[in-house]
């Protein structure tokens, strides 16, 4: 009997539950049993939490105290710590601002490393070009002054007057071979010229940065000293100086 009741289930139609009908399309999604038993497990787990959470109140001793009632606060309906100052000794505060002393040294050194290496390949050939300086010329006849032809002087191309570095002579440019290169080319030399020259503005600037920083940790790693006198203090420190101070000279035995 029981064999005739498991060939009875093998033709029978599989139980499928039916989607949200179009008329009932704007009501969202029609909920599964699966949906169903997702919701209910959510919903019995919070009522457990809040029924122990009510049963902890009940038995709760109003005598009962532990550090963490005043080691932490309730701010904007969050619960955070009280964060407490680290408590270090003298020595311990003057090693940590000697590690920082060295390493904004060692980062300073790098930058400074990097800005020679960078300086060495671009030769700074365009600040040249614009710095203002004077060349002069002697000549020995008001004459030859008047139809002075600086050109012919320098023996090179009118047009190459203004260059301060390579400037070929005309024996030069006669012999020389130039290349083939089209006009995107040199566009695309240019801006990655200039890329690199603002890299070095860069790294100039945080090598003089990271300088300050050094020059005011020295400063104050010197006035936390308590064996020498108080010095004076002659200049505040700025964004671009450290402070200055001066003090009293005492020779040493």
């Amino acid at each position: 009997m029981s064999s005739w009741k498991k060939a009875a289930k093998v033709n029978q139609r599989t139980h499928r539950e039916r989607h949200q009908p179009e008329s009932r399309a704007h009501l969202g999604l029609l909920e599964k049993k699966k949906d169903y038993r997702q919701r209910a497990k959510d919903f019995h787990s919070k009522q457990a939490r809040l029924k122990s959470l009510k049963k902890k109140a009940l038995n709760r001793n109003p005598d009962e105290f532990y550090f963490h009632m005043v080691n932490s606060k309730v701010e904007d309906g969050v619960h955070n710590e009280i964060d407490k100052e680290d408590e270090h000794t003298p020595g311990q505060i003057k090693l940590m601002q000697t590690q920082d002393l060295k390493y904004v040294n060692v980062k300073r050194k790098i930058e400074s490393n990097k800005i020679e290496r960078m300086q060495s390949q671009l030769h700074l050939l365009d600040v040249a070009n614009h710095t203002a300086n004077k060349h002069i010329f002697f000549v020995d006849t008001k004459e030859e002054a008047k139809n002075f032809d600086v050109a012919a002087r320098l023996d090179t191309h009118p047009l190459l007057i203004d260059r301060r570095t390579n400037r070929p002579r005309m024996s030069d440019l006669k012999t020389m071979v130039l290349p083939d290169v089209d006009a995107e080319t040199v566009k695309n030399l240019a801006k990655e010229r200039n890329i690199r020259y603002k890299e070095l503005k860069k790294r100039i600037d945080r090598e003089k940065e990271l300088t300050v920083i050094q020059q005011k940790l020295e400063v104050k790693r010197h006035l936390q000293n308590k064996n020498e006198q108080a010095p004076v203090r002659i200049k505040p420190g700025t964004k671009d100086l450290p402070p200055v101070y001066k003090w009293k000279y005492e020779r040493k035995k």
